[in-house]
């Protein structure tokens, strides 16, 4: 499967929400507002104020309309361990209510939207280890089709004990921890605001196998991902797309800085890519920010000062010509 992009779409923000020297997961996640909140949407929620803030849009009239896409396959899984164990001792009038809602995998997603006033489409996706670039394609297709003026893709996995335990089955020894952020919108519209762009989405593919998905990706001859993102986070599993395209930003603008040739670059996940689960594999193309749209023309506006103004003296009033007056007669008075 491919989708060819009808709408030039880039990434304008990015951000990070993973244990690192700007951030400590232990005082961030214990703020206000994130006492009833999973681990998982603890880090959602960081990081999509970190991205927001990275793109000028915190706080911005187009949120609005914008679209969340949240790529996780470990998100709420340790709220839905810990309702089962208590069904099982006892019975379901032990679950809190206020734990109700983080048995939907898409609660990260809802509360995103419900902290920046986001009202556009609410997507989460389990997909796997390709998820993360299915997300980024599908806010990619949602402002193509004008369902979305932006969006917030979100790639979380949070360190629980059933998750580690789920790794350590499969022999997994390091996994991330956190969560990766970025914005995507329309590039005309980022220019007229006058937005950074980091990278433009080009090409994507999904199939089967790697071959057809990079060749629906329209990428055979494009040069891989330069970073192992494993090696620098661990197993990133659903969070692994968009961890990999905020890594070819980085990538990107490095090349920039250096003033290398400015390249596309192919993100490959899924089956036979590295970090496989066995079942589809998405292919992904980011190139560096292409020429400038050129926005709608400016009508001019002309000033009083280059507009004439006739004043009273230049402009002849016309008066109505004088007649008799013709006055209504007496009214009669009452005996």
């Amino acid at each position: 499967m491919s989708a060819p992009a009808a709408v030039r779409t880039a990434i304008t923000g990015v951000g990070l929400a993973v244990a690192g020297p700007d951030f400590d997961p232990v005082t961030a996640l214990a703020v206000r507002g994130m006492r009833h909140k999973d681990r998982s949407s603890r880090f959602a929620v960081q990081v999509a104020r970190r991205t927001l803030d990275d793109a000028g849009l915190l706080g911005a009239p187009e949120l609005d309309g914008a679209a969340v896409v949240v790529s996780s396959n470990f998100g709420n899984l340790d709220a839905v361990c810990d309702s089962v164990t208590t069904i099982a001792t006892g019975c379901s009038r032990d679950v809190s209510p206020m734990r109700v809602p983080h048995l939907s995998s898409a609660v990260s997603a809802a509360w995103i939207a419900l902290d920046h006033g986001i009202r556009g489409p609410s997507l989460t996706l389990c997909n796997g280890a390709s998820g993360g670039l299915d997300a980024v394609a599908a806010a990619r297709n949602l402002i193509a089709a004008g369902r979305a003026t932006a969006a917030l893709v979100i790639g979380v996995e949070p360190d629980t004990p059933p998750v580690a335990r789920l790794h350590r089955e499969s022999a997994g020894t390091r996994w991330i921890d956190g969560a990766v952020g970025l914005v995507i919108e329309p590039v005309r519209h980022a220019v007229s605001r006058g937005a950074r762009i980091r990278a433009e989405i080009a090409g994507y593919g999904r199939a089967a196998d790697e071959q057809s998905a990079v060749r629906a990706a329209g990428a055979t001859a494009i040069r891989r991902l330069d970073a192992d993102p494993t090696a620098r986070f661990g197993r990133c599993s659903g969070a692994l797309g968009v961890v990999q395209c905020a890594m070819a930003v980085e990538q990107l603008e490095g090349e920039a800085v250096a003033r290398q040739s400015a390249r596309p670059v192919l993100a490959v996940a899924g089956a036979g890519a590295g970090e496989s689960d066995g079942t589809s594999v998405s292919a992904l193309v980011l190139t560096p920010p292409r020429e400038p749209v050129h926005t709608s023309p400016q009508v001019p506006v002309h000033t009083p000062s280059q507009v004439p103004v006739h004043t009273p003296s230049q402009v002849p009033v016309r008066t109505p010509p004088r007649g008799p007056l013709h006055t209504p007669p007496p009214r009669g008075r009452d005996t």
